[in-house]
């Protein structure tokens, strides 16, 4: 143990990465596969996702505390304090769920790429941390290829919460950390050790070699190195909450709420072309490019409106750039977003001549706004199109649409989707860029001998080379599936009795 407390280790830039790939590494987390070295921005959104804005507060109260406990005491109390906080009474389920869909994002923003040119390059690779096995183990495996995770256990009571307490051994750290090496792997010790500071030496010393990241800035890896893209997250947090970024959000939060009602009910009676201007007046910036297709005369059929989906707020925004009246169909809206909402929007049954009929009706009343993708995604990829509008109409006009938030996301899965829109107006200056493209020529729809596939396809690559995105090929279930665990179906109200019967029992 003293041996390993003292002994020196070469930087991680003079560590081999060739012929690695038959042997074994075992690497700490924050500080050495992470570039931060503080782990509390993910206990943050674990409190804030998993518990509540009161738990988050609490949280972000202890810093001091637990920053000096940790300088003066030891990690090991500092990393329990913050574990308490955190997790005491949560649900694991809900839990496991933020870890899947919330910290991968914040997770992958945040890679070494020294460290992980050295870590990819090994076949057999393991993570060693002080943290909470269940906030790590998603990410690691699915990003960066882990085989395991070692971390923190934490005690879970019959009931499927957590106490608050760690497991025996306790927390990983020091010496812990290297009893749990040596249980893992018995007497075939990794070959690599990596880690950040002097508690990592202990586990270091016990493989076969060790290297230190030292402490220094570095720009963290490229997202798009990782071995998957991110592209679901769920949370309403933008930034990393550091302590100082989660200070700043919290005492924006009252103002923001202000600003938010102003924004969404002063322009609930205007005209779109005046809501253009109390838009500016309220500081949101609405960007158009391209020209729209002008207002259907009387007796013609209105244009279809064929847009990627960013926020709840799109066909709104979509209007107000037209500055004029149009409908928009939706797959789940409440009745009071439907009231409150300043053009016509409709709710889709999911049943396929039902809706064809509705959208039918809708576009001999005007100009009608769809999002095919079903679903809204944050990232810089366009998910699968619905064909069904290219069979019903041949005015079709594509129309790219990118969003800038600073503070808050306005959309969520397991959150109320209710205050969605309320999100996206709390942020200081919520950005919107509306670019119409051409009405889609005869010979590329339907009419023109297109199949409706073809059509959807088509506009899913015209709009995704405009913003700059990715096609895919997943859909609203695919989203739901991996965020939630459900299939993205709204359900009725006797299916919503019966599952808060089910959590009673």
């Amino acid at each position: 143990m003293v041996m390993g407390a003292h002994r020196h280790f070469e930087p991680i830039t003079k560590c081999r990465s060739e012929g690695r790939s038959n042997q074994t590494v075992a690497a700490d987390l924050d500080g050495t596969l992470l570039v931060s070295r503080s782990a509390f921005p993910c206990f943050m959104l674990v409190a804030l996702e998993a518990g509540s804005l009161l738990r988050a507060l609490l949280l972000l109260a202890s810093v001091p505390f637990v920053y000096f406990m940790y300088l003066s005491i030891s990690e090991s109390v500092a990393i329990n304090t913050f574990i308490f906080i955190t997790f005491a009474g949560l649900k694991i389920r809900d839990i496991e769920l933020v870890s899947r869909s919330v910290l991968p994002k914040f997770y992958a923003e945040d890679v070494h790429p020294e460290t992980w040119r050295v870590f990819n390059s090994f076949g057999k690779r393991y993570i060693i941390t002080a943290n909470p096995r269940i906030m790590v183990e998603h990410f690691a495996k699915t990003f960066l290829g882990a085989d395991k995770v070692i971390g923190t256990e934490l005690e879970v009571t019959k009931s499927g919460r957590a106490t608050g307490f760690a497991k025996k051994p306790g927390v990983l750290v020091g010496e812990k950390k290297r009893e749990a090496v040596l249980k893992e792997f018995g007497s075939n010790l990794p070959d690599l050790g990596l880690g950040d500071r002097e508690t990592d030496h202990d586990f270091m010393a016990a493989c076969k070699e060790g290297y230190m990241v030292p402490k220094m800035k570095c720009e963290p890896l490229p997202r798009n190195k990782l071995l998957s893209p991110v592209i679901f997250h769920e949370g309403r947090l933008v930034q990393r909450p550091t302590p100082l970024v989660a200070l700043l959000t919290f005492l924006w939060m009252p103002i923001g709420i202000i600003l938010s009602i102003l924004r969404v009910y002063t322009n609930i009676p205007l005209p779109e072309r005046l809501a253009w201007y109390n838009y500016k007046l309220l500081g949101i910036k609405v960007i158009v490019k391209g020209t729209p297709p002008p207002a259907p005369k009387n007796g013609q059929s209105g244009v279809l409106f064929i847009c990627n989906h960013r926020t709840v707020l799109d066909p709104v925004v979509t209007a107000v750039a037209l500055g004029r009246k149009i409908s928009c169909v939706t797959y789940s809206i409440s009745k009071f977003t439907e009231i409150i909402s300043p053009i016509k929007a409709v709710a889709l049954s999911r049943e396929r001549e039902k809706d064809a009929a509705h959208i039918k009706q809708l576009l001999e009343e005007g100009d009608l706004v769809i999002c095919p993708e079903g679903t809204t995604c944050r990232e810089p990829f366009l998910l699968r199109f619905s064909a069904l509008f290219a069979e019903l109409t041949d005015r079709i006009v594509p129309v790219a649409i990118n969003t800038k938030q600073s503070v808050f996301h306005g959309t969520t899965v397991r959150g109320h989707k209710l205050l969605d829109p309320y999100y996206v107006f709390m942020n200081p200056r919520p950005t919107y860029e509306i670019t119409f493209l051409n009405q889609l020529p005869p010979e590329l729809t339907v009419k023109g001998g297109k199949s409706a596939i073809e059509v959807a396809n088509y506009i899913q690559r015209v709009l995704a080379g405009t913003l700059g995105f990715e096609c895919t090929n997943l859909t609203r279930k695919d989203k739901y599936s991996i965020l939630a665990g459900t299939d993205g179906r709204v359900p009725s109200k006797k299916e919503k009795e019966k599952e808060k019967e089910k959590e009673k029992a």
